[in-house]
Parts: structure tokens; C-alpha cells; sequence
């Protein structure tokens, strides 16, 4: 259908102009969330390197974090974080990449299973721990880079004490970056996380070696765990699983790598429908990088935690500086054990990667916003721009930045939040599907591995609730803007497209043929024969509408209001004799103004419409238009049509009765 003449409201100055000149919409960054197919795809196990930049950057910080929250158990509890991956994480994201192979991830899966209102506000919750866990990202990766800068020995003696000023700096570059145009380049990547997993082999096996060469240094470390578990195995392994969902941000990559799945090479014979080749490459993807992923956590956090003195891993407090191992335990190995040369070497790959990190993270947020909220009618006009979204985002860094004084112990807990809320979700968003395809067996494997991400979620929230109160900023930011958004966008036409039965196209040209083109609202809830007969009769005699005209019921019901818009279906029937239009959309004004609009474009006329008024309260008609779609139709259609065409000539023509 033809779209409604609205005159532009342009930039009003070269700044304006600059801000908004890059859409999130059209020009997609490549990275997490990306809508559509705006660059090639690539081979998998690239794909695998550009989530890898979130993944495998956890190296830099996770073994120095494990250590810290368990002590000489840290080993334990990060087999146990391996085992929540191999056998829950990843079913379940294998299971998320079969069902959501366009990139939406397990917030999509969800979407699909929760409908109405409901639905969309839990989404509008899950993004706002997505949002948390992007932040965090470029927040953790910028102070945990600025830890491994600090601590090298060429850098120390300029930059020590500047540890706030310097994530500030790294944060702002990024942000610089993608203001001037930036594009996540896979080939990037793929040479960064070569040459970092390549120097963390390097560095792990140098310790592993180090600890066959002198082996009182294992047994200092299970002296020290035998202490910890009070001489008991079975307590060991209990209390680490108390411990391991500290160590939760170890399981950061899979929603990035279902997020990215847009990317992935597929096989020849992938249909839109159907990219079997892209699913099966992305299960190499996740089962690929879970593998190489949980080999490094369980030597590195063997490796740190028996080579590294307990006091090198603590944080600064008060005039006590942090330990030369704090968010940088691989880094101190590397020095230690290869020289201050490969430790440059390995300091500078890891703030690469680091940095990659933020900016893979903030591709995922300009990219998050268009994906759900304008589907839904409440993304305000400025989120289609790239540029104002990164701003904001900035700008929330830098508090969060300051919040946390670039603390990157303190920033953990709050990053595993988001991580684990995301989980937890995809695990419940299985679980059903599972349930509703009657599959009861796999439902109740899926609901269990959901009652583990939910302890570890709640457990991570009580040890550290900093990841919650920072996804409520977000979650209530999100709401409140997006409802506003839905009010104040709620008189558009909302109608994509109208497609029509071969009935309906033989009711309108036979219609249109005969002279005026006059349409009889209809409640879809009054379908009696005596309720058209008596409508009809009315209408007739109210506006004078001559016997020889013939005229059309149109009757638009509502399948889910909390949709913004549709295509718009219009199915013919022929009821007693008399020619009855069936259409279902979002919002019936919505629809009926878009279905006026399609028949003044083309035919030519302008179209008639009859209603009746609405017997109620006015202010009650508005909550329910807004929340159901209905309300009193009659005036809030002239509303829609008033907006959707400044030329009252060329307005279809809306009339009410009795």
C-alpha cells in the first residue's frame, strides 16, 4: 500500500545532521544482533574467533577472579564450571541455534513462546540484562586492559595511579571509533584471538612444565586445598559448588555465538527457511569454542593458583595496592616464567583482544535496539541512528567506569549476572519449547539444567548484587521509554502491507465499479444475521445511502494488541447475501484507517465509512485501545487518518451515527 505523505522534519543544523546521518536500521554494524545480511558470510570457525574476542578474552581476568573467590579450590570449582558448560550451557544454545537461526538469540525463543503483553515486557527485561552484560563488557575489558597496561614495567612508572583516568581514556577511544564509522572486521578476529590463544598456550604450558620440574610446588597447592575441604573430598566438592558461580563469567560466549549466526557460511542448498548447512556449522562453532575454552580454564586456573602466591591476587584496599596478579594472573606468569619481553608481547595481545571485547559489545547494543524495539513500536526516531545510541551508551560506560573505580574484581559479579540471567532464560525459553513439542523427557533434562543456572543466577546475585541493580537501571530505562514511545507512536497507521482473497478482490471490484465505494463498520462479535440486517438498515437510513448501492461490512478483529504492526489480511465472505470483509490486525482504528488508504490508492474514490458511537467512559476507551486495540473505534480512526494525511481533501471520508 502506498505510504502516507508526511512532510520531512530535517536536520536543523550540520551537527543534527552528523548525528543522524548513520541508521542502526539500515546500516548494520557487524557484530552480535546484526539484522539481515549486510556483509558476506564467512567460514565458521572465523565466525568463532569474532565471539571468541568476548570468550576467550575472559582469559585475561578469569583465572586471576577464580583464584581470588576460591582460593586452593579455584581448580575444583572451574571443572564444575566446565561441566555447567559441556553439559548444559551447550545443549542448550545447540538446541537455541536450531530454533533461532537468524541471529535472535534465546530472547527471540522466548518472545515466540510468551505472547501478548506479557511477552513483550519480559523481553523488555531480558534486554535490559543484555544491555548489562554488553556495558559491563566494555567496561570489565577496558579497566581489566588498563590492569595489564599498568602493571607491564615499561608502562608502570608513567601511568601507576592513573588507573580510573586510563580505562576512561580506552572507553572514550572506543566510543570514538564507532561515532566515526566503525566496521567489525572478522579477519581482525581471527589474527587476534590466533595470537592470543596461541602466547596463552605458551604461557600455560611453560607453568604446566614448571610444576612438572618441581613438583613441592603441587603439593604446596594440595596441601593447601586439603585444608580448605578439612581433609574431606566430598566437602571439597561441595563447597566448590557453592564457590563456582563466582566463576560464572567463564560461560560469557554462547549467547554472542547464536548472535552471530547470521554470519555463518552455510551449505548450497540453505533456504531462508531452512539454513541447515548454517546450524550445523554454528554447532561446530559453540561445540568448537566450548572445548578449547574449557581446556584453558581448567590448566589456567591449575597453573595460577599453584605458581602464584595467594597474596599477588588480592585487590587494592585502602593504601594497600592491588597484588601484581590482580585481573592480569596469566600476564604475571608470563613475566615471571619468559621475560618482561614475551610478557610485553602477552600484555599487548591481551589489551588488544580486550579491547576487541568492548567493541564487539558495543556492536551488540547498537544492534540490539532495532532488532526488537521497533517491531514493537517503542523505539523513539533517535534509536534508528547509530550514532546518538553510541553516546549514550558512552556515557553510561563512563559512570559505570567510575562507579566501579575500573575495579575489575568488583565489575565481575555483575557481568556473570547478565551472563547468567541470558542463560537462565535461554535454559527455560528449551525447557518449554521442549514441553510443548511433547518432548517430557527432554523438558524435564532442560528444567533441571534451568534449576542450575537459576542457583547459580541467585546465588551470584546475593554474593554480589551489583549486576541487579545496574540491569534494573536498564530494565526501568528500557520500560519506560519504550512504553512512552508506544503511546506517542500509537495513532500511526501501523499496517506494512494489505493482501487480499480472491472474494474480497472480486467484492471491491465489483464495488468500485458501481459507483461510490461505502463501508459498514462492524463488530466481529455481532456476526448474527439480524445484527447486519439491522446495521445495514441504520446506516441506510442515517446517511441517506441509496438501496442500489451496494455497500461492504468490514470487521477487523484483533489477534495480539501488544504487536506495533502487521500485514494486514483481508478475507471476503458472502453472509445471507451481503458482502462481509474479515480482516485481523493489531489495532482495529489502526486498521480500518490502513484498509481506507489501500481503496482511496487504488481506485481512485474516496472511500466511505459508517460507525456507531461507543456507549462508555472516554478515558476507559483510550486504556483500552492502548492495552487491547479496540476502545471506541470511530474517533480514534479519524485520528489515525488525520495524521496519516495533512490534506483533508484527500482523507477518505469517516461518518458516525447513533
Amino acid at each position: 500500500m502506498a505510504q502516507p505523505v508526511i512532510p520531512p522534519t530535517g536536520p536543523r543544523n550540520t551537527f543534527h545532521q552528523w548525528l543522524l546521518a548513520d541508521t542502526a536500521t539500515s546500516k548494520a554494524v557487524e557484530g552480535p544482533y546484526e539484522k539481515g545480511h549486510p556483509h558476506p558470510d564467512h567460514p565458521w570457525w572465523k565466525v568463532m574467533c569474532l565471539t571468541g574476542v568476548d570468550y576467550f578474552s575472559t582469559l585475561g581476568y578469569q583465572p586471576g577472579i577464580a583464584a581470588l573467590a576460591a582460593g586452593a579450590l579455584s581448580p575444583i570449582a572451574t571443572l564444575i564450571l566446565v561441566l555447567v558448560t559441556l553439559g548444559g550451557a551447550l545443549p542448550i544454545y545447540r538446541y537455541v541455534a536450531r530454533e533461532s537461526p537468524h541471529g535472535d538469540g534465546s530472547i527471540a525463543m522466548l518472545e515466540h513462546l510468551l505472547t501478548w503483553w506479557k511477552g513483550k515486557l519480559f523481553v523488555l527485561c531480558l534486554l535490559g540484562f543484555a544491555a548489562t552484560d554488553f556495558i559491563i563488557t566494555i567496561t570489565l575489558s577496558a579497566a581489566d586492559a588498563t590492569a595489564h597496561l599498568l602493571e607491564n614495567p615499561f608502562a608502570a612508572p608513567y601511568l601507576h595511579g592513573h588507573e580510573i583516568l586510563v580505562t576512561l581514556i580506552l572507553v572514550a577511544f572506543l566510543g570514538a571509533i564507532f561515532l566515526k564509522g566503525f566496521k567489525e572486521a572478522v579477519g581482525i578476529a581471527v589474527l587476534l584471538v590466533a595470537v592470543y590463544l596461541g602466547l596463552n598456550a605458551v604461557v600455560v604450558g611453560v607453568g604446566l612444565v614448571q610444576l612438572a620440574r618441581d613438583p613441592h610446588l603441587l603439593g604446596n597447592w594440595q596441601s593447601a586445598l586439603w585444608t580448605a575441604g578439612h581433609g574431606n573430598p566430598l566437602w571439597m566438592v561441595a563447597v566448590s559448588f557453592l564457590l563456582f558461580p563466582k566463576l560464572a563469567l567463564g560461560l560469557s560466549g554462547f549467547e554472542t555465538g547464536v548472535a552471530v549466526m547470521p554470519l555463518v557460511r552455510g551449505q548450497p542448498g540453505d533456504t531462508e527457511a531452512a539454513p541447515v548447512g548454517r546450524i550445523r556449522n554454528t554447532h561446530k562453532l559453540l561445540l568448537t569454542a566450548a572445548l578449547i575454552m574449557s581446556v584453558f580454564l581448567i590448566t589456567s586456573s591449575l597453573v595460577t593458583v599453584a605458581l602464584i602466591p595467594p597474596a599477588e591476587f588480592l585487590p587494592a584496599e585502602g593504601d594497600q595496592p592491588a597484588g601484581k596478579a590482580n585481573g592480569r594472573a596469566l600476564a604475571y606468569l608470563a613475566h615471571q616464567y619468559l621475560g618482561n619481553g614475551f610478557g610485553t608481547v602477552y600484555d599487548l595481545s591481551t589489551i588488544f583482544i580486550l579491547w576487541f571485547a568492548g567493541a564487539s559489545a558495543m556492536a551488540g547494543l547498537i544492534n540490539l535496539v532495532p532488532r526488537y524495539l521497533p517491531r514493537y513500536g517503542m523505539a523513539p526516531e533517535w534509536t534508528r541512528a547509530a550514532r546518538p545510541l553510541v553516546l549514550v551508551y558512552t556515557a553510561i560506560a563512563f559512570a559505570v567506569t567510575l562507579l566501579f573505580r575500573a575495579n575489575v574484581d568488583a565489575q565481575g559479579g555483575a557481568y556473570a549476572t547478565g551472563v547468567l540471567v541470558l542463560m537462565t532464560s535461554a535454559a527455560l525459553a528449551v525447557a518449554i519449547a521442549c514441553r510443548h513439542r511433547q518432548a517430557r523427557g527432554w523438558a524435564w533434562i532442560f528444567g533441571l539444567i534451568t534449576a542450575v543456572f537459576a542457583y547459580t543466577t541467585v546465588a551470584n546475585v546475593i554474593e554480589r548484587p551489583d549486576g541487579v541493580k545496574i540491569a534494573s537501571f536498564f530494565i526501568g530505562i528500557i520500560v519506560l521509554l519504550s512504553l512512552a514511545s508506544r503511546v506517542w507512536r500509537t495513532l500511526e497507521l501501523r499496517v506494512e502491507r494489505i493482501e487480499l482473497d480472491e472474494t474480497a478482490e472480486r467484492f471491491l471490484t465489483e464495488v468500485s465499479s458501481a459507483g461510490e465505494i461505502h463501508l459498514l463498520a462492524h463488530d466481529p462479535r455481532k456476526a448474527g444475521l439480524r445484527d447486519y440486517a439491522a446495521n445495514e438498515k441504520q446506516q441506510r437510513e442515517d446517511f441517506l445511502i441509496p438501496e442500489n448501492q451496494p455497500v461492504l461490512f468490514l470487521e477487523v478483529a484483533v489477534r495480539d494488541p501488544s504487536d506495533f504492526s502487521d500485514v494486514l489480511h483481508v478475507h471476503g465472505f458472502e453472509v445471507d447475501g451481503r458482502r462481509v470483509l474479515r480482516a485481523v490486525g493489531t489495532a482495529v482504528p489502526n486498521a480500518v484507517a490502513g484498509f481506507l488508504f489501500y481503496l482511496r490508492d487504488r481506485t481512485g474514490k474516496r472511500p466511505n465509512i459508517y460507525f456507531n458511537w461507543g456507549e462508555g467512559n472516554p478515558f476507559l476507551y483510550l486504556i483500552e485501545y492502548v492495552l487491547s486495540g479496540r476502545g471506541d473505534i470511530a474517533p480514534v480512526t479519524r485520528q489515525v487518518v488525520r495524521k496519516a494525511e495533512p490534506d483533508p481533501h484527500k482523507r477518505p471520508g469517516i461518518y458516525v451515527g447513533v
